[in-house]
């Protein structure tokens, strides 16, 4: 059901109150003249700017003296049975008084005459008892056939007031529209425009345009960060449990493996210690599958209006789901939920937060894997690491002297070393104890050494390095053991 059909079924149900929290204003009322047109309806609209008119046209004469708010809803209040009245920014003005008495009495004749109020607003300001009013009414991301239509009109648009070429190919149009998925359609509209607007032409060559502004647009947002994933997991040293699980899952998101019977690989909980390469497999497996990946803060989900938190969080998880099949890192999971594991400070807000997080694990339906990351374990909340929520727990150890040794060989690879020249047995006996990002900082702080004398990299001066800076596992040993002695018969270990 799209939106409009949506929005009609709320408007037969009856209810006499709706709340449509949105950046796309013009797309909304669209959508209630469509539903107005196909209801036949009267409409009413206000706004602070031009008062009470008729209409939805811009051109239509307004009501005099209705560009106050309260004056503007006793106008509203007296339409006509089964009329719509359309009220836009109103929430900024309902901190109380008399604006806000007026509203609540007309709802209430609203609810006995059959007519309805929507409310459109950029901001979640709606007072509680509004809200307790009010039926939520999301707008949709737009599909890939609406996208396709976005694109031909913002072009055809744009080539009428300066001429452009067009050259992309049917395969590179459908790569645009794969990766314009989770935006809303000012956003997808903004992209089209400025990826033409300087050298006139669309063509295939401007795919990388369209992922790097789609990567500047979500990062404004707050909510999620698109990472770049230049990794592969080659790169990460270990693992080998971890990897071979990967590597059997790597299609599952295929429609054949739908077929087969299988669903796509949901995620998985890795727990360990820091800086042992937690964070980089989610960006080495979103390279292996072939996915973009999408990094979410719990942290930066928290907002001081109430409710707003809570729809940070449902947006976020909705914008995921658009541009599904994704990959989803979410960052220090603890972090963001740390109340919702103890006795709640925060007046219960953690707990609904952490609430909503489990459903949409254990419930959502689009092709979306979760790489959660963990260095915390008592402040995980117990209901997270219950099986279903995600495929496998992990636990991420401190490198074995194996491991150490690939460890040490990819980062001087890396930096443009040969690592035949380097004593890698020596250097992986003498880092016992450290972890990855420990390992790869005391090549680059031998690496300032070199250059600021103006020498050579040698094993020696990562020897040196190495001892000049004690690892985590020595100033924090009590806490890796329990890390490591918890973990036992709960977790598969990585490697």
């Amino acid at each position: 059901m799209d939106d409009i059909e949506q929005f009609k079924q709320l408007i037969n149900s009856g209810y006499c109150c709706i709340s449509i929290l949105t950046h796309e204003e013009r797309y909304a009322l669209e959508i209630i003249r469509q539903a107005v047109l196909d209801l036949n309806s009267k409409i009413l609209i206000w706004s602070v700017a031009g008062g009470v008119r008729e209409g939805l046209m811009t051109d239509s004469p307004s009501v005099a003296g209705t560009e106050t708010p309260a004056a503007g809803l006793c106008r509203l209040a007296d339409a006509k049975e089964s009329s719509i009245c359309v009220t836009l920014d109103l929430a900024e003005h309902l901190r109380g008084g008399q604006v806000l008495r007026v509203l609540r009495e007309m709802i209430d004749r609203f609810e006995e005459n059959g007519n309805t109020l929507v409310m459109i607003d950029s901001t979640d300001k709606l007072p509680d008892v509004v809200r307790s009013y009010a039926r939520p009414f999301e707008i949709s991301f737009p599909d890939e056939k609406e996208l396709q239509d976005i694109i031909r009109k913002t072009l055809s648009r744009f080539h009428r007031k300066t001429p452009i070429e067009v050259g992309i190919t049917q395969k590179g149009l459908n790569t645009v529209v794969r990766n314009l998925r989770g935006l809303t359609r000012r956003q997808a509209e903004r992209i089209i425009i400025d990826t033409v607007a300087q050298d006139r032409c669309f063509a295939d060559d401007d795919i990388n345009v369209v992922i790097s502004s789609k990567r500047r647009m979500i990062q404004r947002g707050g909510l999620l960060e698109y990472i770049r994933t230049p990794l592969d997991l080659s790169e990460i040293g270990g693992m080998k449990r971890l990897k071979e699980w990967l590597e059997k899952r790597k299609d599952a998101f295929s429609s054949k493996a739908e077929d087969f019977g299988l669903r796509a690989a949901r995620g998985v909980l890795m727990l360990g210690v820091q800086g042992a390469g937690k964070s980089l497999c989610a960006k080495a497996i979103a390279t292996a599958w072939h996915q973009p990946l999408l990094r979410m803060d719990p942290g930066a989900l928290y907002a001081s209006y109430i409710g707003e938190s809570e729809r940070n969080l449902r947006d976020a998880l909705r914008q995921t789901e658009a541009m599904a099949p994704v990959v989803l890192w979410i960052d220090e999971i603890e972090k963001g939920f740390a109340s919702a594991a103890s006795q709640s400070t925060d007046g219960g807000l953690s707990k609904r937060m952490f609430g909503n997080l489990l459903t949409w694990l254990q419930e959502r339906e689009a092709p979306v894997f979760v790489v959660a990351t963990a260095n915390d374990i008592g402040a995980l909340p117990p209901e997270l690491l219950r099986k279903g929520r995600f495929d496998e727990i992990f636990f991420v150890d401190l490198p074995g002297t194996d491991v150490r040794k690939d460890i040490f060989a990819i980062h001087l690879r890396k930096r443009k070393r040969d690592p035949a020249k380097f004593d890698l047995d020596l250097l992986a006996r003498a880092s016992e104890g450290y972890s990855g990002a420990e390992i790869e900082q005391g090549i680059i702080s031998a690496l300032h050494e070199a250059y600021a004398e103006k020498s050579g990299l040698d094993t020696e001066r990562v020897l040196s390095a190495l001892k000049a800076s004690p690892p985590l596992s020595v100033t924090l040993a009590e806490k890796v053991e329990y890390l490591r002695t918890w973990a036992q018969g709960r977790c598969v270990p990585a490697d």
